[in-house]
């Protein structure tokens, strides 16, 4: 599996989008590696209308985390995109004010990306919150969240 894990690309590949009127919805979720107190947040990015991820960081939650997951989108995101995100104060920090909307979840503006998290979390074993499934090593950790990814994605383009 290490092996495995090690091949697979730490990018998305995400089918072409024309320029123009595009919404992705952003969240993190966190896991952990080893011990919870070695916390790993999973920042994703979901196109509202194909539900593709179309960009993902795995690191700490921070501005920096925030700004990965940010360069990680295609540039027809970063260009034409509205970004809907929770009250995360990195996101304002990072994303352009004209391509951000902070909304509670109540709007229902994030509820792909918050059910994508679950989804993850169902089939992921290791980021079960009670389980015995946890990584112990951080290349694990990431390929298997890629591996699933990469997996989702080619499902939703089908």
């Amino acid at each position: 599996m290490n092996n495995k894990y090690a091949q697979i690309p730490q990018q998305v590949n995400v089918s072409a989008k024309p320029r123009g009127k595009l919404t992705i919805e952003c969240d993190e979720a966190w896991s952990f590696v080893g011990h919870k107190g070695n916390k790993q947040w999973i920042w994703l990015a979901l196109d509202k209308k194909t539900r593709e991820i179309v960009g993902v960081y795995i690191g700490n939650r921070s501005e920096d985390g925030a700004r990965r997951l940010w360069n990680s989108l295609p540039p027809v995101y970063r260009q034409c995109a509205v970004c809907y995100t929770d009250f995360w104060a990195a996101y304002a920090q990072v994303i352009p004010s004209k391509r951000h909307q902070a909304v509670g979840k109540e709007s229902g503006k994030t509820n792909h990306i918050e059910r994508f998290n679950n989804t993850m979390r169902q089939r992921i074993s290791r980021l079960v919150r009670k389980t015995l499934s946890f990584s112990k090593k951080l290349d694990n950790h990431i390929g298997a969240i890629w591996y699933f990814i990469h997996h989702y994605n080619s499902c939703c383009s089908a």
